[in-house]
């Protein structure tokens, strides 16, 4: 099985997939950046531009994954991403959210199929880089991914990543295992899954039900236990000790570049959302968390979280409906 690291918008920037891979990284074939916006000539903003700088992403296998519905726009990122050494660019037809769905980007193609149509035709037409597709399997129902899946067949994707819901689940309901079972079977190009593995005993069902799938996309349950890799391909559960020292690593990394306590704890308490999953009571230490305004508050009562609480190394994150 291969796996990848998917992109979690705000989340898993290029100081996470470093830090991440120096302590979790093996079995890691790609990581995949959080999207970038295309823009006319191919001008990045500067927060997007430090995401794909190359010194960047050393030792790493890093696909940029890029938001648009304009060719010309996605071609001119294409060819300032290959000047930078990128040779596959993945594009994001899979963002729920609602502000990026109304102006027909992400999962919001999805139900302009003439507008993707025009979009991948002229995109492959370039052949700058290889392209993947990152798509749901539908904006309003789950009946609308045989058209979409017929569409994609016509073009040689580097590979087709499925999360199996529609745009209107966001991230809610389970993943439609059935609507993918007929990706696997139909699809021309290489498939690969996205959606709820959080533990150990997820990936052991998916593959019980698909034996023919190759290769899985991780996402929030690396967020919520990065070791759970290591616990799928080796048995071994995270440690406490391993944790914390990931934790105060990613905190000096993003303290050295973030502009005051502010910033840097944003990002560390936005990551707090998924591992507080790790500590069964730990209600009373994450209030303190996010409301800790200075780093050295927050820091106190991360080693005491961290001191007193008894860690589940095998806890995956938990979804609600």
């Amino acid at each position: 099985m291969n796996f990848y690291f998917a992109p979690l918008e705000g989340i898993t920037g290029y100081l996470y997939r470093n830090t991440f891979h120096e302590f979790f990284g093996e079995g890691i074939q790609k990581y995949f950046t959080p999207f970038l916006a295309t823009t006319s000539q191919g001008n990045l903003k500067n927060r997007l531009l430090q995401e794909v700088l190359p010194e960047h992403n050393k030792g790493l296998f890093v696909i940029p994954q890029l938001l648009g519905n304009n060719p010309a726009d996605f071609i001119a990122v294409a060819v300032r991403l290959k000047e930078m050494g990128y040779n596959e660019i993945n594009l994001n037809a899979g963002c729920p959210y609602g502000t990026v769905v109304a102006k027909n980007k992400g999962a919001g193609l999805l139900a302009k199929k003439e507008l993707l149509k025009n979009l991948l035709d002229q995109i492959f037409e370039a052949g700058v880089t290889e392209i993947s597709v990152k798509t749901r399997i539908g904006k309003d129902s789950p009946d609308e991914f045989e058209a979409l899946l017929e569409l994609y067949n016509q073009y040689p994707l580097k590979e087709l990543i499925i999360h199996p819901r529609i745009q209107q689940d966001f991230y809610k309901n389970k993943p439609n295992w059935s609507v993918f079972k007929k990706a696997l079977q139909k699809s021309k190009n290489p498939v690969c899954y996205n959606g709820d593995i959080f533990t150990k005993k997820d990936y052991e069902e998916f593959t019980k039900e698909f034996q023919e799938a190759g290769t899985v996309m991780l996402g929030r349950g690396l967020l919520t236990n990065p070791g759970l890799l290591q616990n799928i391909i080796k048995g071994k559960s995270l440690d406490k000790s391993t944790l914390k020292e990931f934790h105060d690593k990613l905190f000096l990394e993003y303290s050295l570049i973030m502009s005051g306590d502010r910033n840097t704890l944003f990002k560390m308490k936005e990551l707090w959302n998924y591992m507080q999953y790790l500590f069964p009571g730990s209600e009373r230490y994450l209030k303190k968390i996010r409301k800790a305004e200075r780093a050295v508050d927050y820091t106190a009562v991360v080693n005491s979280l961290f001191a007193d609480l008894e860690m589940n190394g095998e806890a995956g994150f938990q979804l609600f409906s």
